[in-house]
């Protein structure tokens, strides 16, 4: 029945710091590593350079992301753009997808094909491939242990199943992923340099590249699959979703809550409506100070609902059973 149609430009907390962390580290590993795969050949070094690159884009679209959802409502969006957060994160998976998954697969698939028809190339020095990719877990550790910390900061005491289910902020999650498909990345093209300098066989470079690219795909359809669900739009996790009801149900004058949805609109930012049976006896004006004093009672346990509508009635449906019965 009311709404509170301030503007929201909730920032996205310690989310904003690990992407420009995250950036920052993934910009100046990707120059390293293509230095390093121009000096050494290696494929799954270039894999690993096109992976950054893929990186230090997505980091980019986050950041864009998180400034274009902060934008208050006008005529058009009169709900605001937060939802541009989880637009920004969708296309981080598809660009992983594309860049990076789709690109190493194809690296480490083309020279195989060259290795079984005697056309394979001769690597040039792997010594700065080597020490690039060891230079790169330190850095990419670095920004891992920024994204770990904001994400244990997240759990407040759940589990990891749990917290990520119960994730409506799409970016720190984001680079956590990243972060953890990068460190395995950069592992398997470290083992693929090393073993194909000592063994001669370009076979283990190309194999990493592909491994590298199978991690990065199935970091992609787990964030794809992530923001498609925020994108069509995901309730309030259960148990905040009982409290929310029970602090309605407990209202004065209020008789029964019928139902209550709720929608994310913003990762700090929810759309909440009710249907709730009140007091018969309460006039017009009662029943406004009522629905009035129930929306300031939940903004203060729950300031992220920030759009409360209350609809005055009953359950049709309850009714409806009820008659049956009778007749």
């Amino acid at each position: 029945m009311s709404a509170s149609d301030k503007p929201s430009a909730e920032g996205h907390g310690g989310g904003f710091r690990v992407v420009v962390v995250a950036l920052a580290i993934n910009l100046l590993i990707a120059v390293f590593k293509f230095v390093a795969a121009g000096l050494s050949g290696s494929t799954a070094m270039l894999a690993e350079a096109v992976h950054s690159l893929a990186d230090t884009a997505n980091q980019a679209f986050l950041l864009i992301g998180m400034r274009r959802s902060s934008r208050p409502p006008d005529a058009l969006h009169p709900f605001g753009y937060g939802t541009e957060t989880y637009f920004w994160a969708f296309i981080v998976a598809g660009s992983i997808f594309l860049i990076g998954a789709a690109v190493s697969i194809w690296e480490g698939t083309e020279k195989i094909w060259h290795i079984l028809h005697g056309q394979a190339q001769s690597h040039g020095s792997v010594k700065w491939a080597i020490i690039v990719l060891t230079v790169s877990l330190v850095l990419e550790s670095w920004s891992l242990r920024t994204a770990v910390q904001e994400f244990l900061h997240m759990t407040a005491g759940k589990g990891l199943r749990k917290t990520i289910e119960d994730a409506r902020d799409p970016t720190v999650l984001t680079v956590l992923f990243e972060d953890l498909a990068a460190l395995f990345g950069l592992l398997a093209a470290l083992i693929g340099v090393v073993a194909s300098h000592f063994t001669g066989n370009p076979l283990w470079d190309a194999l990493a590249s592909i491994i590298v690219g199978l991690a990065l795909l199935v970091v992609a359809i787990f964030l794809a699959r992530d923001s498609m669900s925020l994108l069509i739009g995901e309730a309030v996790p259960s148990e905040e979703h009982q409290k929310i009801v029970a602090l309605a149900a407990a209202h004065p004058g209020v008789l029964e809550v019928v139902h209550l949805r709720t929608k994310h609109i913003a990762p700090q930012e929810v759309l909440a409506t009710f249907k709730i049976r009140f007091a018969r006896d309460l006039t017009m004006d009662g029943l406004e100070a009522k629905i009035n004093d129930l929306e300031a009672e939940l903004r203060a346990q729950f300031p992220h609902l920030r759009r409360i509508y209350v609809e005055p009635g009953f359950d049709e449906e309850k009714q409806r059973r009820e008659q049956g019965l009778h007749h």
